[in-house]
């Protein structure tokens, strides 16, 4: 296979950067519906799974995936499905929502973007090795930005509720579950299929608890264009577009350039929601994003960030 030149990997940054905007806008999107539509975190998020899921699974038949069904076929397989649907899928999702609907969609992402740390952590642990220079310098540069971000600065008091916090941080866990579990699945099926169906089993199992059959919120132009958004872009097309670019540019470009989806969140909530978003703000998402160019670039064996 021949090495795309920089002309033809144009394409690949592009939807690598598209990706990480339709995800920022999605989280300002659902922040939308949780303050000015009533919508239940919950409720939505069970939607957005169901939907994107069946469209994901839907367009791997079209395909005509051979990884489509073959996954059912094996036992073991359909147990490690389950766990990233349930644990993966639902729950970096419902923290993710959740934390939005305490805080906003800017802080909320941030916060999520600790995550790497912990997949570090994990694997540090795993195979009993400390961490290199480069891990402990994106510790201390993720606590420095955590600090500003939620106390700009003071020692005294926090900018964002105990709640946001403590949820943001679950949203970080819950990110390092699902980038960690599925590798195994995803050396065998296509990530397609399994994000395809990690959604929709997701959605189906999370069902009972959200009863989605149930109408929420203010129905109106703005929040059905809300929704479609969050859904289409933010689901089906960011996915796509970000497992399009990995192919083109690689794991560790395509990842890095999706540093931008805070700064979309940010910069699309401050804008549209009118939320403030002042200089330790940004100096703090700033810190936070460099941990995340520290880790892409300083380290080896980097999986892809799931959709």
């Amino acid at each position: 296979m021949s090495i795309p030149t920089k002309y033809q990997k144009i394409p690949g940054l592009i939807m690598a950067v598209g990706s990480a905007i339709f995800w920022g806008i999605s989280g300002t999107c659902a922040q939308f519906l949780f303050e000015q539509k009533g919508f239940d975190p919950g409720w939505l998020v069970c939607w957005r799974m169901l939907l994107a899921g069946f469209i994901l699974v839907l367009f791997s038949m079209s395909k005509k995936d051979p990884d489509t069904f073959r996954i059912w076929k094996k036992p073991m397989d359909v147990i490690k499905l389950l766990l990233f649907s349930i644990l993966g899928m639902v729950a970096v999702q419902y923290t993710y929502f959740y934390s939005i609907s305490l805080s906003n969609a800017a802080t909320a992402t941030v916060l999520q973007y600790t995550g790497p740390l912990f997949v570090v952590a994990f694997y540090a642990i795993k195979h009993r090795r400390w961490p290199i220079f480069v891990e402990y310098a994106s510790l201390a540069l993720a606590l420095v930005g955590i600090f500003l971000l939620v106390t700009h600065g003071s020692f005294d008091t926090l900018v964002i509720s105990e709640a946001a916090l403590f949820w943001g941080f679950l949203s970080a866990v819950a990110l390092a579950f699902y980038t960690i579990q599925p590798v195994g699945l995803l050396r065998t099926y296509s990530p397609a299929t399994i994000t395809g169906w990690g959604m929709l089993v997701g959605g189906i199992a999370f069902s009972p608890f959200t009863q989605p059959w149930e109408m929420q919120g203010i129905w109106d132009m703005e929040a059905t264009l809300a929704f479609a958004y969050i859904i289409l872009f933010g689901s089906v097309l960011a996915f796509y577009f970000f497992l399009k670019s990995v192919t083109i540019i690689g794991a560790t470009t395509a990842s890095l350039l999706c540093s931008v989806e805070p700064l979309a969140a940010a910069g699309v909530a401050v804008v549209w929601l009118g939320i403030y978003f002042g200089p330790m703000d940004w100096l703090g998402t700033l810190f936070i994003l460099l941990t995340v160019v520290l880790l892409t670039l300083g380290t080896k064996n980097k999986e892809p960030k799931p959709a």
